[in-house]
């Protein structure tokens, strides 16, 4: 268990480590690399989230979503933790990213029982570098982004509806069409 220092320190480190994006992701485009805290229903890690790390061991989804323990950021997580076994099958690790401290996602990893990892984006900056952070609001926006075991975008949906089976159809097509 970290104690509150030793969080600090890693959430001060904790920072996006690419020059920050002047136009669009696309597909195709490598994924901006980054850091940051991770945790899970059972733990906070003690050393940061490394997406190039974590992409060498291949594909994964970034799940962009505004806050914890809201109804439709819990709809959309869920969605991803009902459907987990099948997303793992095609290869593919998920990941949650919000603002919200590492306390409170593994809190509410824990309530809703997430079987994959929740990233503290809480200066928001990795946000801002994946076009998933909106200004008006100061939180992050619903994305999604699919990245390939090569480090490249292959799916991005930056209007992803929690409530909307079509943009979970999109994904999940755009999973098994993943190269293998």
């Amino acid at each position: 268990m970290m104690n509150t220092i030793s969080l600090s320190l890693l959430l001060l480190m904790a920072t996006a480590t690419t020059i920050p994006q002047t136009g669009s992701l696309r597909v195709g485009d490598p994924a901006p690399q980054f850091e940051l805290i991770m945790a899970t229903k059972d733990s906070i890690a003690g050393a940061p989230f490394s997406l190039k790390e974590a992409n060498s061991k291949g594909p994964l989804l970034l799940a962009f979503y505004p806050a914890d323990w809201s109804s439709g950021c819990t709809r959309e997580m869920c969605s991803f933790r009902d459907n987990f076994a099948e997303i793992a099958t095609l290869g593919v690790d998920v990941y949650g990213i919000s603002g919200d401290y590492p306390h409170s996602h593994r809190e509410w990893a824990r309530h809703l029982n997430l079987p994959f990892p929740l990233l503290s984006d809480h200066r928001r900056d990795v946000s801002r570098l994946y076009q998933s952070f909106n200004e008006s609001t100061g939180y992050t926006r619903r994305t999604v982004f699919l990245i390939a075991s090569n480090g490249l975008i292959t799916y991005i949906d930056l209007n992803f509806g929690s409530s909307n089976e079509e943009s979970y159809s999109r994904l999940y097509e755009a999973i098994r069409q993943l190269p293998k």
